[in-house]
């Protein structure tokens, strides 16, 4: 009878109980050319795969393959340890090799697991064959550019229901925790345990919420709020980048002449006005790219959220070479080059496809155009570099399917390990807080005067650090605290 109530919870026909799963290990390098596994192989990790049910409500119906890696402990083994890089739809394949040194004394401790989430990576991937790869989008000032960014989102939609429809409306997070659930019995562990960052965070949550008592010692680093999540998440933290991006500005001031940005914050943020308008009124020829003025905000927002010096400096040679732009054609800089590739070409539709499709099988939003017309127009003043791209429509405003489940609400006593940047410009701080309230068995490390999204193993700060190496090896949660 225990049995058929879990069941029936979890959305699954009482009359078809699934089997259970298997894991079939294998070498990780797929053929010369897969870098990414011969890595994991050279490490000594192992690669698998494992089938799942493409829908939940059919056990028993068609069945979809995940690609998961394990880098097992070597020292006094404390379990398995699932990894999520966030994104959402972020590849987690080789997370183990990144993660283990950072973790340190508790590194060799943990079987650690790469997850390629469901339609990600090797996991039965999407493709909607986007001719480009940009998200979010961003419209320039006037009615004509947010009409184009409107036609442009409507058309990616299309292109995911022509390409991928048979699979989007299996695309959210809950399934991907249900898949979680399966790697966790696959592997014969009573208990799991979980490192997320930033998006890794809500699916965590959510995790903690379908499925509890089944972690051990869990981490969520850069909290996303579970209540705003969704497609229009982006609406909240356009403040906080504006703020960021003051201080970057006073940053390079203080530099000046390295960067010959300004001499002053208010100079160096005329000089980013001048990238927006040129760009809006003729257009920067960057390379082989022609960048509008919708797409200057996203170049601007994407490495806004890293506060060290060695970022400050990288985002400082794209602005001066965004700069140089405004007086005729130029080359972009070896990072820049790449960052324009990333989002100008189609050589990363399948990443942007799985991070589209999950966001909008998430949560509904508003179909009407006007909606964030008027939202945009409401904000330009505050939000004068960021309002056209944090609150500009997506392509879920026209999904073709609609979300097949309720967004998840967050309410449970199961014990986690948060840890937010009180100035993080992506999950800002009240996102942290919000979660901690919804997880009241929780603990929390903020680190203070700290702009950077992702905090353990990444910043540098050896408090949190410390902290978190001790909770991962003993269990023992520590007092809300800050470093």
């Amino acid at each position: 009878m225990k049995i058929l109530v879990v069941l029936a919870l979890l959305g699954l026909p009482v009359s078809a109980p699934m089997e259970r799963p298997r894991i079939e290990w294998h070498q990780c390098r797929l053929d010369a050319a897969d870098e990414e596994g011969a890595a994991l192989d050279r490490a000594g990790a192992e690669c698998g795969d494992l089938k799942v049910p493409l829908d939940y409500g059919r056990p028993d119906g068609p069945r979809i393959t995940l690609a998961l890696s394990r880098l097992r402990a070597t020292g006094h083994r404390i379990g398995a340890m699932v990894l999520n890089d966030g994104g959402p739809g972020g590849p987690g394949l080789s997370m183990p090799l990144r993660l283990r040194p950072a973790m340190r004394a508790a590194g060799t401790r943990y079987d650690l697991i790469g997850l390629d989430p469901r339609f990600v990576g090797r996991s039965t991937p999407i493709d909607c064959k986007l001719p480009y790869a940009a998200w979010p989008w961003a419209g320039g000032a006037d009615r004509a550019s947010f009409e184009r960014v409107s036609t442009q989102v409507a058309d990616v939609a299309r292109r995911c229901g022509a390409n991928a429809g048979r699979y989007l409306r299996y695309v959210n997070t809950r399934n991907t925790t249900r898949d979680i659930d399966q790697v966790r019995i696959a592997l014969g562990e009573p208990k799991i345990s979980y490192l997320g960052y930033s998006y890794g965070t809500y699916l965590g949550s959510v995790y903690l919420q379908l499925f509890p008592g089944r972690t051990d010692r869990v981490l969520l680093d850069g909290p996303i709020d579970p209540v705003p999540y969704g497609p229009r998440l982006l609406r909240t933290v356009g403040p906080a980048n504006e703020d960021a991006l003051r201080s970057w500005a006073a940053w390079a001031a203080a530099r000046n002449p390295a960067y010959g940005l300004g001499a002053t914050t208010a100079q160096v943020l005329a000089s980013v006005d001048r990238v927006l308008r040129v760009a809006g009124q003729s257009g920067l020829r960057v390379g082989k790219y022609r960048i509008d003025d919708g797409l200057v905000p996203l170049l601007l927002f994407g490495p806004l959220a890293d506060d060290r010096d060695a970022a400050r400096a990288t985002y400082a040679g794209f602005v001066r070479t965004l700069l140089d732009a405004t007086h005729g054609p130029v080359q972009p800089g070896a990072e820049l080059g790449a960052f324009l590739d990333s989002v100008l070409t189609p050589a990363s539709s399948q990443a942007a496809s799985a991070q589209i499709a999950i966001l909008c099988g998430d949560r509904a939003v508003p179909r009407d155009p006007q909606v964030y017309w008027r939202d945009i127009q409401a904000h330009r003043r505050t939000e004068p570099h960021f309002a056209a791209l944090t609150r500009m429509i997506s392509p879920c405003a026209s999904w073709p399917v609609r979300p097949q489940e309720a967004p998840t609400r967050i309410a449970n006593t199961e014990p986690a390990l948060i840890v937010a940047a009180d100035g993080d410009p992506r999950a800002i701080y009240p996102y942290a807080t919000a979660l901690r309230k919804d997880l009241p068995s929780a603990r929390m490390i903020t680190v203070r005067d700290a702009r950077k999204h992702g905090i353990f193993g990444e910043y540098g700060n050896e408090c949190v650090d410390t902290k978190v190496i001790d909770y991962l090896l003993s269990g023992r949660l520590p007092a809300d605290q800050t470093c």
